[in-house]
Formats: C-alpha cells, sequence, structure tokens
C-alpha cells in the first residue's frame, strides 16, 4: 500500500492540518549552524589552505592546490562534444527555449525630462561576477547548470563561476556540457559550505562574487543565508514541491506519476493533490499502487508520499483555489478544463502549468522559465529565478535651477520637521542666493 494522507476541507481541524503539512524546518539543527560557521570562518581565514582540507575530508579529493579542482573549458566541451547526438540536441535544444524565454526579460534604461528641464531615470546594469551552485548528491543535474547560468548570461554577467560537488573527483560528463552549453566561465568542483564561503569571501584561486544562485543540502542553505549582506543569493530553498488541482477528469496515472515527479527527488520533497471528487482521489492512489513497484527510486518516493504527501477532498474548484493560494506552492499543476479561468483565481505560485498536456517536468528541463522557484510557501512573496536577479538598477536625477527652485522649499521643509538641518540648509543653497 502507499501511503499518504488524507484531508478534507470538512474536517474542523483542517486548517490546523494543513498548516502542519506546509510548514518547513529547513534543517538548520544547531549541528548544522555550528559546522557552517566553522567552515566559513576557516575559508575566509584560510582561504585555499581550508578548501583543500574540507575537499579532502568531506569529498574525498586530496589535491596539492586548489587549481586542480578547476575545470577547463576545453575538457567542458570536450564532455559536450562525447555526447551522444540524442542527448547533445535535448540539452541544447532546452538552452536555447531557456534563453529565448529570458530574452524576454531584460529591462532597459529609461528617462523622462520633467517640465522644469530636470530629468529623472533608471539605470540597468548586470552584475560583475555571480557564483552559480549546481548540486550533486543522489542525482546529476544539468538542468540546474542551464537555469541558473543562462539568465545570469542573458543579463550580461561578466564572468560566471559554477560551483559543484565532485564526491572522489567524479562529475557527470552532461553536467559538464552543460556547463559549456551555458556559458559557464569558470568550473570549480567543489561543493558544501565551503564552496559557498570561497564565493562569498574569494581566496587565492577562487574571486569573490556579487552574488550566488543554486539550491543545496542544510549545509548549503545555512552557509547562503550567513553570507547574505557581504554577497547577494537568489533564496535559501527548501525540498521541492508541487500542487496538482484536479477536476477528476485527469487520467489517474497521470497524475500519479506527476505526483512522483517530485516526490523522487528527496524524502523531504511534497507532493499533493487536491481534487473536489473523493472517488478520483482513490483512482489515483490505486494508480500509485500499479505504478510504483515499476520506479526506480520507489523507496524514495514512498516515504516522501508517506512523510508530506496529502490527497485533499474539497467542496469545488473556487475552495481549490482557496487552498492552494494558502499553500503558495513552488510548483502548481491545474490539470482542469478550463486551466486560464482558474489560474486567474491563483495569487500565489511558483510557476503555473495549465491543461492536462502541461506536466511540471515540462518546466524542469525545457519549457523556458527557469526551474529555481521559491519554496515553502515564499511564493507569497518572491518571484522564479530570472535575468532581474542578475541586474541592479541605478536611479538617475538631475534638476535645472528652474527644478531646484521647486524642489528646494519641499525638501527643506521635510528635512526642519526630522531636525536635519544641514539637509535643509543643503536644499535652500540650491534656490536662495
Amino acid at each position: 500500500m502507499v501511503e499518504i494522507q488524507r484531508l478534507s476541507t470538512t474536517q474542523p481541524d483542517f486548517e490546523q492540518q494543513l498548516r502542519s503539512l506546509t510548514d518547513w524546518d529547513d534543517g538548520a539543527t544547531h549541528g548544522v549552524e555550528s559546522a557552517v560557521a566553522e567552515i566559513l570562518a576557516a575559508v575566509r581565514g584560510q582561504g585555499d589552505a581550508a578548501l583543500r582540507y574540507y575537499s579532502e575530508h568531506l569529498d574525498g579529493l586530496a589535491v596539492e592546490s586548489v587549481s586542480e579542482l578547476e575545470v577547463d573549458a576545453a575538457q567542458c566541451q570536450a564532455a559536450l562534444e562525447g555526447l551522444e547526438r540524442a542527448d547533445r540536441d535535448a540539452l541544447e535544444t532546452a538552452a536555447a527555449r531557456i534563453r529565448h524565454y529570458h530574452l524576454h526579460q531584460r529591462q532597459a534604461d529609461w528617462e523622462k525630462t520633467e517640465a522644469d528641464g530636470s530629468r529623472l531615470g533608471q539605470q540597468v546594469r548586470p552584475l560583475e561576477r555571480v557564483g552559480i551552485y549546481v548540486p550533486g548528491g543522489k542525482a546529476a543535474y544539468p538542468s540546474s547548470v542551464l537555469m541558473n547560468a543562462i539568465p545570469a548570461h542573458v543579463a550580461g554577467v561578466g564572468e560566471i563561476i559554477m560551483v559543484a560537488p565532485a564526491p572522489g573527483g567524479h562529475i557527470a560528463p552532461m553536467v559538464l556540457a552543460a556547463a559549456a552549453v551555458a556559458g559557464v566561465d569558470r568550473l570549480f568542483l567543489l561543493g558544501g559550505a565551503q564552496a559557498v564561503a570561497a564565493l562569498a569571501y574569494g581566496t587565492e584561486t577562487l574571486p569573490a562574487v556579487d552574488k550566488i544562485v543554486g539550491p543545496g543540502n542544510a549545509y548549503v542553505a545555512e552557509a547562503k543565508r550567513r553570507v547574505f549582506g557581504h554577497v547577494g543569493i537568489d533564496m535559501v530553498a527548501g525540498p521541492s514541491e508541487i500542487l496538482i488541482v484536479c477536476d477528476g477528469q485527469t487520467d489517474p496515472e497521470w497524475t500519479a506519476m506527476d505526483l512522483f515527479s517530485q516526490a523522487e527527488h528527496d524524502e523531504d520533497a511534497r507532493a499533493l493533490l487536491i481534487c473536489p471528487e473523493a472517488r478520483y482521489l482513490d483512482d489515483v492512489q490505486a494508480a500509485m499502487e500499479r505504478l510504483l513497484p515499476d520506479m526506480e527510486r520507489s523507496e524514495i518516493i514512498r516515504a516522501s508520499l508517506a512523510r508530506r504527501g496529502a490527497m485533499i477532498c474539497v467542496r469545488d474548484l473556487a475552495e481549490a483555489a482557496d487552498v492552494a493560494n494558502s499553500i503558495a506552492p513552488e510548483h502548481l499543476e491545474l490539470s482542469v478544463v478550463e486551466p486560464e479561468r482558474l489560474a486567474a483565481s491563483i495569487h500565489h505560485a511558483g510557476a503555473i502549468f495549465l491543461g492536462r498536456y502541461t506536466p511540471e517536468a515540462f518546466g524542469d528541463y525545457c519549457a523556458g522559465p527557469s526551474h529555481v522557484l521559491p519554496t515553502s510557501r515564499t511564493a507569497r512573496f518572491a518571484s522564479p529565478l530570472g535575468v532581474y536577479d542578475f541586474c541592479k538598477t541605478t536611479s538617475l536625477v538631475q534638476c535645472t535651477a528652474d527644478g531646484a527652485a521647486v524642489l528646494g522649499p519641499i525638501a527643506a521643509r521635510l528635512a526642519r520637521c526630522e531636525g536635519l538641518t544641514a539637509h535643509a540648509r543643503s536644499a535652500e543653497m540650491r534656490y536662495r542666493d
């Protein structure tokens, strides 16, 4: 039997049960916090020497110099050329689609001239250097290379430095190939909190970056949290999650497999289904029980569904939208007759997949938008990774004498209200003889 929690909005304690299901402990235990603090301090103080130590003791990769951990561009290109034709075509086609989508996100400078001749505007500039963290561990993720690096490349970032864990020195050829396709400038076989520290503070071999993006384990997440402010970060990402809203008319096996697609990430992934038809929930559970034995990662899926999965019965699709907004999921599939209409009621989601023929898996690999999305209800205030994450804006202000005569009295009055006399006199000097 597949164990998965059943909930209904008619339960008196539904809100409490839902909150319990969606709350997330990010794993930043005292042990994680103290270990990360020690690693960050060591790398900041000892540079390359600390990186060599942690590479040997944590990744089993002993080197005489950190430069040995760098993979040169020729190796990445060779990995790309060594792929099977179908694999290379898939990688390059996905990259082209991701690049095309993100070209639409580029922002332009703008300015306007006031009636008195003064100018106001905005200047948009790319970051000079960014770090891309690509996770390893339980799987290889060439898609993460594309989804993090291509938006940075489209933004015009001056240098993209990628780090990726490679226990024992092994890294998947597809990951190297993806680095070549995505325009990564430098790649280091480094993982964990030590890689985040190197990107944030710089060492003799790795230059410091302006921003770090990309997901990782609890140690990586805690390291990113701690270096924020010294450098920018994209987000502190939690486990992957999917919420499917279905009207009960989609093939149950399709829905079951879509739930599996997130549950197979790891035991903490969350897979949820909402439907107004209780019988359909039964059909999906039966489909899961038929399909699960054939899944390669069946034990991970089974554990994920038992720990954090749920099937939720609602009164109607309007209530389903309300529940979905409360959950604010990373991935939201609207597997219904009129998905566009239902989508109009959705205010909080990282990405919305419209209709029965749009599985979330398309978004993970090749639809176009970055799959780096807000998790753990942060879609209430956060957005997907995009070109805008790799740019910064600067305000432009230029006043003429006539403009100073208009703004000066206003600024001086407000400054005196705040007790800041020097501000007031600075403004007054621009319009008084």
